[in-house]
């Protein structure tokens, strides 16, 4: 799950600076709307930050090559081939770039529709005929054309906004009574701080969590219609083809193996709890949502 670990990581590593300066200087005294314009201004930085970098960060984390000119017969078909899935849905053509990976994957990503970036793996390029291939490349056109990473980044912004803030709500009620109870007792009160940003950060961590399982399903509910988008570009039977042929790799690997995920096209399956947790939904159910043509 490494793309959609990498937006998350870095959204929730700028999120625990910022809660760690709103420590330091000391704003969980000041007002609740203080409080509140801080907590926005921290959410949504995090998750702006993960979405402007966002190319930077995936290229680096897969050793990603831009393919910036056809070198073989094969990136030659690979450029042509976004080029004309772009023209398509109206968009500028994304960078494209290819890294090395066994696992047949791919995944978009980037700050806007019309700078935006598509990775596929040697794997893919390797085991997928062209009808595969292409079907691939639409589902990722399609996240792009649908602005799936900008409406990830505002949902997630918007969650994180409440994390920060109740975090530091309950934090303060719980060292206000804990303190208070020190008070009565004639106990030293002296590490109010370090328990105020200890309780904060654990609550932000819990709240967290909560947070992560919306975002999950947001993004589950998002490859539907990517499927959907690029079933109208490519035909409903190529695309039920390529999620075969990632059923099959599946099955081939034992489900053992890590996979680029957020705004990528595999998905494999889980335990109940687990699902909660999953950027893709099983592919047997986006089969079936195809063959249904629930999003189409």
């Amino acid at each position: 799950m490494m793309r959609i670990i990498l937006f998350l990581l870095t959204n929730i590593s700028v999120m625990l600076v910022f809660g760690f300066l709103l420590f330091i200087v000391g704003i969980q005294q000041n007002s609740i709307e203080s409080l509140m314009i801080m907590s926005v201004l921290c959410g949504f930085g995090g998750s702006f930050f993960s979405l402007i970098f966002s190319k930077w960060i995936a290229l680096r984390a897969v050793n990603g090559i831009l393919v910036k000119q056809a070198k073989t017969e094969q990136e030659e078909w690979l450029i042509k081939t976004i080029q004309k899935y772009s023209k398509i849905v109206g968009i500028t053509t994304p960078e494209i770039s290819i890294y090395p990976s066994l696992e047949i994957n791919a995944f978009a990503t980037g700050p806007r529709r019309n700078s935006a970036l598509i990775a596929v793996t040697t794997g893919l390029l390797q085991n997928m005929n062209k009808s595969e291939a292409e079907a691939v490349i639409a589902h990722e056109i399609s996240h792009i054309a649908n602005g799936d990473m900008v409406t990830m980044t505002l949902i997630q912004g918007t969650v994180n906004t409440f994390v920060i803030f109740f975090s530091r709500i309950v934090a303060t009620i719980v060292t206000n009574f804990i303190s208070s109870k020190k008070n009565e007792d004639n106990l030293n009160t002296s590490n109010y701080p370090i328990f105020y940003f200890l309780v904060s950060m654990f609550t932000e961590m819990v709240f967290g969590g909560i947070a992560t399982i919306i975002i999950m399903w947001f993004s589950r509910n998002r490859e539907f219609y990517a499927d959907a988008g690029a079933a109208k570009i490519v035909g409903i039977d190529k695309m039920v083809a390529a999620l075969k042929k990632l059923q099959m790799q599946n099955d081939q690997m034992n489900k053992g193996i890590s996979s680029v995920t957020a705004l990528c096209i595999h998905g494999q399956e889980s335990f109940n709890l687990a699902k909660m947790f999953m950027s893709h939904p099983p592919l047997q159910q986006r089969i079936e949502a195809l063959y249904n043509r629930d999003y189409l």
